[in-house]
């Protein structure tokens, strides 16, 4: 029954749009990062992402992580100035122990960019948070 289906809530996980400069090109580059503030490693994350608006819609990109230490970040993609026009979205799955858990996460149209970035204090650059 849908009722017995317990669907757990997704905390101390995010999504950042950072703004940073890349050393072997000599740019400054916008770059997706995922967060992990649990303290416990989260396993075999897949984190699939798409732009879209009403007319739009951009390839599917995945990404798999096999580990996330606790309270730790990596970088996912490079993503294209181009794309803040649309709506960015990213479905996270991951395990945590023995338990499935999914989020998704969306920076929405014209909301990324260089007034709007802010510190991200786990990643010591200047970005944008999606919780």
């Amino acid at each position: 029954m849908k009722k017995d289906i317990q669907i757990p809530e997704v905390t101390d996980v995010e999504m950042a749009v950072v703004y940073e400069f890349n050393d072997l090109y000599q740019t400054d580059d916008w770059n997706v990062y995922i967060i992990n503030n649990k303290n416990v490693d989260l396993e075999m994350m897949v984190i699939v992402s798409q732009g879209f608006s009403e007319t739009k819609t951009t390839s599917l990109i995945r990404k798999k992580l096999d580990k996330l230490p606790a309270n730790s970040f990596a970088k996912i993609e490079y993503i294209q100035p181009a794309l803040f026009k649309l709506n960015n979205r990213f479905q996270v799955t991951f395990f945590e122990g023995n338990t499935l858990y999914e989020k998704t996460f969306i920076f929405k149209e014209n909301t990324v960019k260089e007034g709007a970035l802010r510190m991200i204090k786990e990643i010591k650059k200047r970005g944008i948070i999606a919780k």
